[in-house]
């Protein structure tokens, strides 16, 4: 595999600090964008080891506030693929939220389906970003999950749900465009196991960050990855877990109205 250019959007992350050297570790190269020129030299330490390389953007995601701002950070860091890890992280309010989580990244992920040459888009999301329970689910997981929704985040979901369903649609309307979009449950801390619960897993439970990071890094590895991707901590080794659903084809966006989705992202 050629050497792709990464544009890590949210580059100062706790996910992203995790999946930076997983990626330079490629020889991929990776430009990581921050908000705070303060963070650069954490980042530029957690990418010492290469051998890819690393640079470090400063570049506020929030102000972009149009399709074009974004093709502009596109074109100007050459990116072939793109990962989304940003987001308001409950600062700010509904409005930066909505600003972030939803605006700046559907923006990001226009202008990265209308580019010639960004083959890849990889967007962190939520277990529970989904419209309907799905076909798996048992009752604990869909209570667990509408009350993350409509009680305790609401704002997060809808701003996380509409990113989720532009990807989706127009990702699937572009040919040959890999766009992965991963679903952990609860993230944690706690040190990497390598062991997971992935594809139809229930709704309810934890993951730490640094192995949502390596499956991140593990599915962009793999050439025609596309659709959701729903990960929990649990007992199956990594490779195996990434290798079974995908050779399976399965797809989290099971059991969701693909024609409602259709709908909504052509009036946003």
């Amino acid at each position: 595999m050629a050497s792709p250019r990464i544009l890590l959007l949210g580059g100062h992350g706790k996910v992203s600090l995790l999946m930076t050297p997983k990626l330079l570790s490629r020889s991929w190269n990776v430009t990581s964008v921050i908000r705070n020129p303060d963070q650069k030299a954490e980042i530029l330490e957690v990418g010492k080891n290469g051998p890819g390389k690393i640079d470090v953007l400063v570049e506020s995601i929030e102000d972009v506030k149009s399709d074009a701002q974004a093709t502009a950070i596109l074109e100007k860091t050459k990116a072939e693929w793109v990962i989304w890890s940003a987001g308001a992280g409950g600062k700010g309010g509904p409005s930066r939220t909505n600003a972030i989580d939803r605006d700046a990244c559907i923006h990001f992920i226009r202008a990265s389906v209308s580019s010639p040459v960004i083959t890849k888009f990889l967007l962190v999301s939520a277990i529970s970003s989904r419209r309907d329970r799905a076909p798996w689910w048992d009752d604990e997981s869909w209570a667990m999950a509408k009350q993350f929704n409509e009680e305790i985040a609401p704002t997060y979901y809808k701003a996380k749900l509409a990113s989720d369903e532009v990807l989706t649609v127009l990702g699937e309307q572009k040919k040959g465009f890999g766009y992965i979009i991963l679903r952990p449950g609860a993230l944690t801390d706690d040190k990497e196991t390598g062991k997971f619960s992935f594809g139809k897993t229930r709704a309810r439970g934890q993951v730490t960050r640094g192995d949502v990071a390596e499956v991140a890094v593990r599915l962009l590895e793999k050439e025609g990855v596309r659709g959701w991707f729903d990960l929990l901590g649990g007992e199956e080794e990594t490779g195996v877990a990434v290798d079974r659903v995908l050779k399976e084809g399965f797809n989290s966006v099971e059991g969701e109205d693909i024609e409602v989705m259709k709908k909504d992202v052509a009036s946003l």
